[in-house]
């Protein structure tokens, strides 16, 4: 069965949503800085494989999905999870450092995204979906509401350069802080992904906001 990759599989929705496509009886691949094995040990009843990889590092990125592939076969969804989350405000942070937060929060997603998208067009069919935020921007929040406005920004393009060749691209916009037990609880977002992945071409969402 075609699997799944999750990009930024720390504690929170990514932990939810690689727990939930695992239940449906997708492998898994795990990426995240630092390499998330307690996670893929969770992972009961399919193959899980943890892997580590800084998704602002676009050779150590590619170099995991592709060692995901090798492991698990092409995936049929990719998660990118992957953010810088601080607060600062205008004028606070170096350009190095809104750097740093851009390449994480924006250019991991493209490069993981152009990685993936030519096999996954090549089949006709496959999922990328983006883990967004920030509905509403924060001036306390400098570059994690830039981030998150890229990313929506990012979805779309993708979507209209590779929705017509069956590639589905969509964003979850979570709107508060994660915590489970919460109004944002990672297990009721993941359920999210989940139904985004499965919908019916022509219900295709571009974006859920919860």
């Amino acid at each position: 069965m075609p699997g799944a990759v999750v990009i930024g599989a720390g504690p929170g929705i990514g932990r939810s949503v690689a727990l939930r496509f695992a239940r449906e009886g997708l492998p898994v691949a795990v990426i995240s800085r630092s390499k998330p094995q307690a996670l893929a040990d969770e992972i009961t009843g399919v193959r899980a494989v943890a892997l580590a990889a800084d998704s602002a590092d676009d050779t150590a990125l590619r170099a995991a999905l592709d060692a995901a592939a090798a492991e698990l076969g092409p995936p049929d969804v990719v998660v990118y999870n992957a953010a810088i989350i601080q607060a600062d405000a205008p004028g606070e942070l170096s350009v190095r450092a809104h750097k740093d937060a851009w390449a994480v929060n924006v250019v991991g997603a493209i490069t993981a995204a152009a990685h993936v998208a030519p096999a996954m067009v090549e089949r006709g069919a496959g999922t990328f979906l983006v883990t967004g935020g920030m509905p509403d921007p924060s001036p306390d929040y400098v570059s994690l509401s830039l981030g998150k406005a890229g990313i929506r920004a990012l979805v779309d393009l993708l979507a209209q350069r590779y929705d017509p060749a069956g590639v589905h691209f969509a964003s979850v916009t979570v709107g508060g802080a994660v915590a489970p037990g919460g109004p944002y609880d990672p297990d009721d977002i993941a359920e999210h992904y989940w139904r985004l992945h499965t919908q019916p071409r022509d219900q295709w969402e571009r974006e859920i906001r919860v």
